[in-house]
């Protein structure tokens, strides 16, 4: 039995699969509550299928590109898990589960999601003769960008924003193929690749795996202040409540 987490995006997902296959799963939209709702949700789903933690043989995660605080929260608690049931981890980047869904088409299949600052993130697949090939890594660009180098048709899929889907299918026309409805379960195919690398004898260390982060995280390191800074107000005001001598 395979666990499978996915805290990437707003859509997170708990797996339970046996070989790859899914056996039962848990999914929810987050509103980026990661940290307080992951694990009563992998209690829940273990409870529901009547599995025991005991049973886990390989945890499976999503690394990203996605969330950073979600990614953080995923990559740890499957980290935590590994090392507590001794079992293989297996990262799997999440844009490649995206695409993995719809390699069936035969099409060159570019996964796309939101990366903030008007870029998008964005890699390239296909599987040609039962096999899966990643033609480009996954990387940043923008929307603009990567219209002027689509040449032929590609399936686009992924957590796709509205803006970015009306953009791409003005600019590209009949080169866009873009699936409607929902997007599939990604926590299928993250279980699928996942059991692929397992049974090639592949695991990621919990010591040194990380997340997917295609530019630093938004965090800025709080200012030091020195002797030096302190102002005359602040200066007038310490001497306002001095002790007279």
């Amino acid at each position: 039995m395979e666990l499978t987490i996915d805290t990437s995006s707003n859509r997170a997902s708990v797996t339970l699969s046996h070989r790859g296959e899914v056996q039962s799963s848990f999914a929810w939209l987050t509103a980026s509550n990661h940290s307080r709702e992951l694990l009563p949700n992998l209690i829940c789903l273990l409870q529901q299928a009547r599995v025991k933690l005991s049973s886990v043989e390989a945890v499976i995660v999503a690394r990203g590109p996605g969330s950073f605080n979600g990614l953080r929260v995923g990559i740890s608690t499957a980290k935590g898990l590994a090392l507590v049931l001794e079992v293989p981890l297996l990262g799997v980047d999440t844009l490649e589960a995206e695409a993995f869904t719809f390699g069936f088409t035969g099409f060159p299949l570019r996964p796309i999601h939101r990366a903030g600052r008007e870029e998008i993130a964005t890699a390239l697949y296909r599987q040609e003769d039962d096999e899966w090939h990643c033609l480009e890594e996954t990387r940043l660009t923008t929307v603009r960008a990567l219209c002027r180098q689509t040449r032929r048709r590609t399936l686009f899929c992924g957590e796709i924003p509205a803006d970015v889907m009306s953009d791409m299918l003005q600019s590209l026309g009949k080169k866009a193929i873009i699936p409607t409805g929902n997007s599939p379960f990604r926590g299928s195919a993250l279980a699928q690749l996942g059991y692929r690398r397992l049974s090639k004898g592949e695991r990621d260390d919990p010591m040194t795996l990380q997340p997917l982060y295609l530019r630093p995280p938004n965090i800025t390191k709080p200012r030091v202040r020195t002797p030096c800074s302190i102002t005359v107000s602040e200066t007038r005001e310490k001497d306002k409540w001095r002790s007279p001598d």
